[in-house]
């Protein structure tokens, strides 16, 4: 990409004017703080998501054993299995002689709760479902149906948890989620409780008679059970008719049975044949508080347990669907990544066959390079002295834009042969660009930045092209030369990797969307039939490639000819560098939309160079964050060795990516080591930039630009 614009310092107090309008001097704040809220927000909806799906325990109700009781009273274990543990002396009540209580935990299930509620209403018989408050907020008609059809409802904790198990905390956030799923689906509250994996009274341990303790604090009667059908075992309709039979004229009882936590066939095909057989004995067939003589303990929610039960759906709901559109979501951003891979990789290797043939005649012509400069002493010789010994006869045409630091005096000091130096006042660089365009002698014109250092035969090789009349500009390939450092050597694989790959890619598709200020050729007669270098973006040399484009002109990449530019230093100068060329491009794609519906050439760079740009320059980074969000909520509630799996998987096709990128620009496969790192800071930061450009594109600011610090690091590098 282009150095910076330069621009004279404005007024203080005053705000800065030019052909782009007011530039806001202060950073955008807004933004950051949307985006941040975003990420809170969608962080606390896959903690939800992550509660609510992955920590359910769903282990079989026989696979928890229980400790021994020290401390659980003796009249609660010998007492029945209606437990009100509020006070100091907590007592129990058991069902009346020849009262059979029928129970039902684990649900709503879609499939098996209709059908047992179908027995029951045919027999009509009325029991009590202790629903878990998971499945309640997925199915709510459920719930409302069985309150209206008589039927009393009870509360089996949020997350079918343990609550001997949980902690205090734990325990009160579980019962009062449930009560809010039950407010909301059918507008009542529920004084019933059955902790899940409990038995009798006299099977509860110390950790579960806390439990219970804490409950009736609550205002909770805590439920067990004097009868387990294990229907939950599955043993078959004969075997769960057999644990429920029992001789006629005995005590009362509470029976367990299950609605949902699997094929629960056997369970409506028992009851189907237990109904008639207790009605046949003269049982009576009760809820569990008429079973014990108590008042009904399923009451209508109060207004504001209505509204937050409600919204509690809602949030839940919600959070079901981000997670399913985050889901395929994902899919196709992994699937598409893939896909470009595959494509440029394929691109790559046909470039390289194809570019073994000749454009042409060879091209022998004069070319004049232009060196736009700004304050560019540290390193402008350098880059002169290596265009100078190029292979190629050159004309150099330094356009001094005003700097302030004598880099024309510099140059004109050297005494460098076929060089001129133009000064002007600072106007910008397309400006410079412009007068350097007028004054050259030459047809084909290259266009270098200050701070590139041109290989001997990299001008050579870059004007070949032109020998195809339809070429009308032709893309060299930049190198970073300040390479030290992790920084150094993530902005080297970038370049390699990222750019080059794309403008093979580009080259085959005919859809170039930028020759790089930092070695780029152009035909003279193809300037001048797009009106020179635009001024309206901060990306000039993307808007002009696109603008030859659209002029029907063809834009090329020379891998040949290498030319080697400083790269930022600092991560801060870094961020400045990406912003501008960020913010440029878009707007720049912006400004040649109209590409999208032309046809020839300006149909290919809309419908294809276009269209690259805005998914994988623009909507994937914008998706990035959300995706290492999800990374980490699959590690913490998925199978981490999965999701690990998947990012290695990832990481092995960069690598592959990689090292194919750097064997076809004859580079060393050293620094692809810290590309597993880069993943951790430079990715980030990629993508913040994008989050920043868009941002400020959107709000309609303006970017002022900045320029880049020299480090005095140009030469030509011994190994070439």
């Amino acid at each position: 990409m282009s150095t910076a614009r330069r621009r004279r310092p404005a007024a203080p107090g005053r705000p800065r004017r030019g052909r782009r309008g007011v530039v806001r001097q202060g950073p955008l704040r807004t933004h950051w703080q949307l985006l941040t809220a975003l990420l809170l927000m969608l962080s606390g909806a896959l903690l939800l998501q992550g509660y609510v799906q992955h920590g359910f325990d769903d282990r079989p109700d026989g696979s928890v054993t229980h400790p021994g009781a020290t401390t659980v009273p003796a009249a609660i274990r010998e007492g029945g299995p209606v437990i009100d543990a509020d006070g100091p002396q907590p007592r129990s009540a058991a069902p009346a002689p020849g009262t059979v209580a029928l129970t039902f935990d684990d649900g709503p299930d879609p499939t098996w709760t209709p059908r047992i509620l179908d027995v029951l209403r045919r027999e009509g018989v009325r029991a009590t479902f202790f629903v878990v408050g998971t499945q309640a907020a997925e199915h709510p008609d459920l719930v409302r149906r069985i309150v209206a059809e008589g039927h009393q409802i009870g509360v089996h904790t949020f997350t079918h948890t343990d609550l001997g198990e949980a902690s205090a905390w734990r325990r009160s956030l579980e019962l009062r989620e449930s009560q809010l799923v039950l407010a909301g689906a059918a507008g009542v509250t529920s004084s019933l409780l059955r902790p899940p994996y409990s038995a009798g009274p006299d099977a509860l341990d110390d950790r579960q008679w806390e439990a219970v303790r804490q409950a009736g604090k609550a205002g909770y009667l805590t439920v067990l059970t004097t009868q387990d059908s294990e229907d939950w075992r599955r043993p078959g309709t004969v075997r769960i008719l057999e644990n429920l039979d029992e001789a006629p004229g005995g005590p009362g009882r509470i029976v367990l049975m299950h609605d949902a936590g699997g094929d629960r066939s056997q369970t409506v095909a028992a009851l189907s044949t237990l109904l008639p057989q207790l009605k046949a004995r003269g049982l009576r067939l009760a809820t569990v508080s008429e079973a014990v003589g108590l008042a009904d303990p399923v009451h209508r929610a109060t207004a504001a347990d209505r509204w937050q039960g409600t919204a509690f759906l809602w949030i839940l709901r919600g959070g079901d669907w981000t997670l399913t559109v985050l889901g395929w979501l994902l899919w196709a951003a992994g699937a598409i990544s893939v896909l470009r891979a595959v494509a440029v990789l394929v691109a790559a290797r046909r470039h390289k066959r194809l570019r073994r043939r000749p454009w042409g005649p060879p091209v022998t012509e004069p070319v004049s390079v232009i060196v736009p400069a700004y304050n560019e002493s540290a390193g402008i010789e350098a880059a002169l002295r290596s265009l100078l010994a190029s292979d190629h006869p050159v004309e150099l045409i330094v356009v001094d834009d005003g700097s302030t630091d004598g880099t024309a005096d510099l140059v004109e000091s050297l005494n460098l042969p076929y060089t001129r130096v133009i000064r002007q006042q600072n106007a910008g660089k397309p400006a410079a660009l412009n007068t350097g365009i007028a004054a050259a002698r030459a047809e084909l014109l290259v266009m270098v930045d200050g701070d590139t250092v041109f290989e001997p035969d990299a001008v050579r090789h870059l004007v070949q092209p032109f020998a195809d009349p339809s070429v009308g500009a032709v893309s060299g390939n930049a190198k970073v030369i300040n390479r030290g450092g992790l920084l150094g050597r993530w902005q080297h694989i970038e370049y390699v990797v990222g750019f080059n790959l794309d403008r093979r890619l580009f080259d085959l598709a005919e859809c170039m969307p930028t020759v790089p200020g930092a070695v780029g050729a152009f035909r003279r007669s193809a300037l001048s039939a797009v009106g020179g270098v635009g001024e309206e973006t901060l990306a000039e040399d993307t808007d002009l490639t696109m603008a030859l484009c659209r002029a029907g002109w063809r834009v090329v990449y020379e891998e040949k000819a290498r030319a080697w530019t400083e790269a930022p230093a600092s991560l801060s100068a870094l961020w400045r560098q990406r912003y501008r060329w960020c913010y440029g491009t878009l707007q720049a794609m912006w400004k040649h939309r109209g590409a999208l519906v032309q046809g020839g050439q300006a149909g290919k760079l809309g419908r294809r160079g276009l269209l690259y740009l805005l998914m994988f320059q623009v909507l994937l980074p914008l998706l990035a964050p959300v995706v290492d969000l999800f990374a980490l909520y699959g590690l913490a509630f998925l199978d981490p060795t999965r999701i690990l799996g998947l990012w290695a998987a990832f990481l092995l096709l960069q690598l592959l990516m990689g090292a194919y990128a750097f064997r076809l620009d004859r580079e060393r496969l050293g620094p692809l080591w810290s590309l597993p790192l880069q993943q951790f800071v430079y990715r980030q930061l990629m993508y913040l930039v994008v989050i920043q450009s868009v941002s400020t594109a959107t709000a309609g600011s303006r970017l002022r630009w900045q320029r880049m610090q020299r480090y005095g690091t140009l030469r030509l590098p011994a190994d070439g």
